[in-house]
């Protein structure tokens, strides 16, 4: 369906302007005007998560979660814990494709949950899911950090290796950068993500051509099927049943983006269908070829496992290019890494600043009414947002300067917060929503309930496991795992930050829309509050422009 518009609304990039009258009416049944540009088509949309998740440098990224369990764990570890990441993509696309919005999780469990909980537990999901994006962008900088730095290790003769103060000083650049570009580069947005996509598919061919035919003209073996499939270690002091369980963190980690198809719900076209096809393809092929990947990778590093972990570039992979390739080889293919974890970076700062703003225009953050501002003059963008996300992840990066160990816990972090909002609303369809559930244009039929009930069995497992050391259950100071204690204060304090004040005034999500608009787009989902308006321009009240 085309829409008509007025020709200098169009050229100027304005959001009403070159939707789709059904995106719109959708979303308005959900409350909320148009504010932001849609403008990603469903390749795009699979584009953003496909070249967030970054399979290459996210398995490079993931390798010291793996390794200790040997090939078994690196290779079926990927494949029992992508599985049940698959049923968990399907439950989340139900839901998107029914309800599209870029507060997906928080949204849904407002909408789903019994009247007693829903407020408390959105404001929960809000802001465990904020956090997780958060980490996720610290996760993604800090492993780009180790990258870059690993290259000029690389390149050395020398035995140096960066300081913790540098990897800070290279993170905080790197995070000051991608905000720019999220803020500036809304329009090129789209190109972007499919050029990273682009790029993401030629490392991955790359990577499982090179590695054995350098292996093979260095004059180097390849280890053998059974090695690749069934050689077990154990190189931590758990029981090896359960090392095997901890290099699920991996693919938990890797296979973990998804979700931003979600948060960019309000900038898609057709939203209802390509948000949860983004969403089952990125999660589905990350699954498959990461399978492929890894096997490669298994097959070419060297056989003693602890010579790849212990790695005097400080990076798992480095080492791994390094032995196949040479120093030449290895650096050609880190340096493109990089590029390509820049990228990934780039989309997840975006997902992560659309869902903050989401919350925001919901209320539910400090400094609402200044963060869900929608600038004009940057082509429609949250800039506002882009940049209290930026400051909140150089004070997270703190974690950098102690230890590697507190490190980490910015990948436990996004794993924590991402799966409890996951898991919430789903959960919440499951015990509360039978009657408020309206399946969109996507929809798993009669599988769709047991699909769920496995998905939130296995979410609140993959909660659970991302709380424990990796190293043995006797942790010293500087091989604790961290992220119980991030993200118990964050739990803990949001809910008595909840009881204490916000029970007061969070009412959950707000409608935007006026009462005209509300009128002719059919019933609304939700309860309609006072409406509040976030974008500056043009309106019905005659707001000033910036």
């Amino acid at each position: 369906m085309e829409s008509k518009s007025d020709p200098e609304a169009v050229a100027s990039g304005a959001p009403d302007a070159i939707a789709d009258p059904d995106d719109v009416q959708l979303l308005a049944r959900m409350g909320y005007k148009q504010e932001l540009r849609r403008q990603y088509s469903t390749s795009q949309i699979f584009a953003v998560a496909f070249s967030i998740m970054g399979l290459v440098p996210s398995i490079a990224s993931t390798l010291s979660f793996s390794l200790p369990a040997g090939p078994v764990g690196m290779v079926w570890g990927w494949f029992t814990a992508g599985t049940f990441i698959v049923m968990v993509a399907l439950a989340m696309a139900d839901l998107a494709s029914a309800m599209p919005t870029a507060g997906g999780l928080y949204w849904w469990t407002h909408y789903l949950a019994g009247d007693k909980w829903k407020r408390p537990l959105s404001f929960l999901v809000g802001y465990s899911n904020t956090l997780g994006l958060l980490g996720g962008v610290c996760s993604v900088d800090y492993t780009l950090a180790l990258m870059i730095l690993s290259c000029v290790s690389i390149s050395r003769l020398d035995d140096w290796s960066a300081s913790n103060g540098v990897l800070y000083a290279v993170f905080v650049g790197l995070i000051c950068l991608h905000g720019l570009c999220t803020s500036m580069g809304g329009r090129m947005m789209p190109v972007i993500q499919s050029l990273s996509l682009y790029l993401n598919v030629a490392l991955m061919v790359a990577t499982v051509i090179a590695l054995p035919v350098g292996k093979l003209a260095r004059g180097g073996s390849l280890n053998s099927g059974h090695f690749v499939y069934g050689h077990v270690d154990n190189e931590t002091t758990w029981p090896t049943g359960w090392v095997f369980m901890l290099a699920w963190l991996a693919p938990i980690w890797s296979i973990a983006s998804f979700d931003s198809c979600v948060h960019m719900s309000e900038e898609a076209l057709h939203a209802a269908r390509s948000v949860p096809i983004g969403i089952i393809g990125t999660a589905s092929s990350a699954f498959i070829l990461g399978f492929v990947v890894l096997s490669v990778i298994v097959a070419t590093m060297d056989p003693d496992v602890n010579n790849t972990i212990n790695s005097k570039f400080g990076q798992p992979m480095a080492q791994i290019y390094y032995d196949a390739l040479g120093r030449e080889g290895a650096l050609a293919f880190m340096a493109v890494m990089c590029l390509v974890q820049f990228l990934n970076g780039l989309g997840l700062a975006l997902a992560a600043s659309r869902q903050a703003w989401a919350f925001s225009r919901d209320g539910a953050l400090p400094f609402s009414k200044f963060f869900s501002h929608v600038s004009r003059r940057v082509r429609y963008q949250p800039v506002r947002m882009i940049c209290g996300i930026v400051v909140a992840c150089i004070v997270l990066g703190l974690l950098c300067l102690i230890d590697s160990a507190a490190a980490n816990a910015l990948f436990s972090l996004f794993v924590a917060s991402n799966y409890l909002s996951w898991g919430t609303p789903i959960f919440c369809r499951l015990v509360w929503g039978h009657d408020r559930f309206q399946p969109g244009e996507f929809y798993t039929g009669c599988l769709s309930k047991p699909i769920s009930s496995v998905a939130v069995i296995y979410l609140l497992f993959g909660v659970v496991l991302s709380m424990f050391p990796s190293g043995g259950p006797n942790p010293t100071p500087s091989s604790m795992n961290y992220t119980i204690v991030i993200n118990g204060a964050v739990w803990f304090g949001c809910m008595i930050y909840y009881f204490l004040f916000a029970r007061q005034w969070y009412t959950g999500p707000q409608t935007t829309i006026d009462e005209s608009d509300s009128a002719s787009s059919g019933n609304m989902m939700i309860n309609s509050v006072s409406p509040a308006s976030h974008i500056d321009g043009p309106t019905a009240a005659g707001r000033k422009n910036d």
